[in-house]
Order: structure tokens, then sequence, then C-alpha cells
């Protein structure tokens, strides 16, 4: 594994998004490739061609080292143990909305040579920004192989990077990323098949809806398991949320379900609702916490294979549960987001 340090920087591109929310943009390929770098102050540092990740490293992982001694621990800290892929690529806001009230959506065209895999996050460097963001990708693989795009679901906080999403990100800004995490989900077609169970608590639903996308896609590009692809098993989904407005992305979920119903289902926990549910959730819905009830009927400790992402007693708690209905530590996999 290669770990790469990077700060963030301005770059200018000349390509233009139509300024619709969530429009496909233009290729970004066609971006000019001469960047500018600056420091957190707006000093001129260097000037470097697109996707040089090598000559980035050698030029400023020094600075950036001691830029990270003077922060208080943080998203790169926190994941310095973590795969990260060696380019920064550049990227440009082509759609933004609301999924909440307190998330943004936003959608990011990206540079031909941008990969990611089902359940990964991306460094977020904002141009003059010294603190580097770190957001999971929600949308699928398959998304960004159709049409150059990946898209972030970002909670509203005073943490500089969703700050600025919330509240200066507009249309056609230019940020940059890198990719990293080894929470994922990209199975081989030779692989043997596994059953998905899938546990989110609030916006730990991201890395888990863009795998659940990325499994509906598998499906649909191998319908009937004929062998030209991986061998899709059952996808379930247990998503916890204070009410139903922050359940992000339920509407796409249950159509899913719908379009699958023999293979994707989902069960939707609301902790601090009083308020009627919608009749067409009801289906979907339980009030209260997880339990081990709702967990027992979705684990079978030769086929489950249980990805979770949430706050870190929620994680906590539900390992423990798993571990007890016979589920093996290496059946488990999760994410913590402080």
């Amino acid at each position: 594994m290669k770990y790469s340090h990077h700060i963030g920087f301005l770059y200018k591109v000349t390509v233009r998004c139509h300024p619709i929310a969530m429009s496909v943009p233009c290729l970004l390929s066609r971006a000019a490739r001469s960047f500018t770098l600056l420091g957190a102050s707006g000093v001129l540092l260097h000037r470097f061609r697109v996707l040089c990740p090598c000559s980035i490293t050698r030029h400023f992982c020094c600075l950036f080292r001691k830029m990270s001694s003077r922060r208080q621990m943080d998203h790169l800290e926190r994941t310095a143990s973590n795969y990260r892929q060696d380019g920064v690529y550049p990227a440009q806001v082509c759609g933004i909305m609301d999924e909440s009230e307190t998330v943004k959506r936003l959608r990011l065209a990206v540079h031909p040579d941008f990969t990611f895999r089902a359940g990964q996050w991306v460094d977020f460097f904002i141009p003059g920004m010294e603190k580097v963001g770190g957001f999971s990708v929600c949308s699928s693989p398959g998304l960004l192989q159709k049409e150059g795009v990946i898209e972030l679901a970002v909670k509203y906080t005073q943490h500089p990077p969703a700050h600025w999403i919330h509240t200066k990100c507009t249309m056609d800004s230019h940020v940059a990323m890198r990719v990293g995490g080894n929470f994922f989900f990209d199975p081989l077609p030779s692989d043997p098949s596994v059953d998905l169970l899938l546990v989110a608590g609030g916006v730990g639903i991201n890395p888990l809806y863009s795998i659940l996308l990325h499994a509906a896609d598998l499906l649909r590009q191998n319908p009937t398991n004929a062998g030209r692809g991986y061998h899709i098993g059952s996808t379930h989904l247990c998503y916890s949320a204070k009410n139903t407005q922050e359940l992000l992305f339920k509407k796409s979920i249950i159509n899913v379900c719908k379009e699958f119903p023999e293979k994707f289902s989902c069960d939707f926990h609301i902790t601090a609702q009083t308020a009627d549910i919608d009749q067409e959730l009801q289906p979907y819905m339980n009030r209260g916490r997880l339990s081990e009830g709702g967990l027992r009927c979705h684990v079978d400790p030769n086929t489950t294979l249980c990805y979770l992402c949430g706050p870190p007693p929620m994680i906590e708690s539900v390992v423990q549960t798993l571990l007890s209905l016979g589920l093996s530590q290496e059946r488990i996999l999760f994410e913590k987001w402080w």
C-alpha cells in the first residue's frame, strides 16, 4: 500500500457546466492542464501539470507533515493508516441539492482517470483552505462510468470543509479529490457469492448506499447469474436515523427493493419522531433502535458479509450483537465516523 500527502491547491480550468442543478458536465479532459498550487496563506508555491502525484509528493510531503503536526486530530490523521491512491484529481461542482434540512448532495465532474470502489471516501481539498475534508462517496461506480461524475452527501457542521460546502460552494466551484479507504465492496466474477447485510446510522448511510447501488448494478449486468459476472446473493439494509426526514436516499432505496424484491430488502428505524409516518414509508418503518431480533433473521454465519458505518457507539453495539449471533469477525467490516 502506498501513502501520499498533499495540501490543498487552487487550479484553473476552462470547462463550464450547465447551470441546472444535477446537470451532466462537459468532460474535464478539456480542462486546462496548468494548475497553481497555493499554501494556506495564499502564497504561490509551485506550478505543475495535471496528475503528477509523484512530484507533488516529493515537493510537498514534508511541508504537509509540518502543517498537520500543528493541527488537532483530523480526517488525515485519523485515516493515516488507510490505503490512499497516489493521484489528486481536479473536480468541478455541477450539481447541488438539499438531500435533507441538514445534508447537501454535491455532484462533481471528475477527471477521466479518477476511479473508486463502492464504499470508499475521498480527501476533499478546497482551494485556499488548510483543512482537508473526508467524505464518503454515495454514488455508484456505475454512475462514474456512465456520466463521469460522483456524488457526495455532506451534513452541516462547523468543520471548515463541511461548512464551506453548505455556505460557499456554488455551481462550477473547483476542488480536488484523492480516493482512499479499505472499506469497500468490489467483488471479482470468480469470488464466492455472499449475502450482504448493510447497517447504517445517520450519514453513515453514504458508503453503504454506494455499495447497495453497486450490488444492484451487478445484478442488472448479470440478472440470471448465468456465469458472465459476479453471482449476487441477497442484500438487506438496516438504516437508523432520528426521523424520516433524516433518512437519506429513502425513496431510491425503496425503488431498488421494488425492482428486485427477491434480492433486496430494507428496514428503516427512527429513534426520535413522534409525528405520523408517511404511508409510503410505513411498510419499511420501525420505531426505536436496531435490535438483536431485527438482525437475527438476516444473519447466516456461512454466507453473510456485514458492512457497518455510523457513530462509534452504534458500531460497537452492533458488532457485539453480530458476534453473539455467530457471525465471525472476518465477516464484519466497519467504518466509524466521528
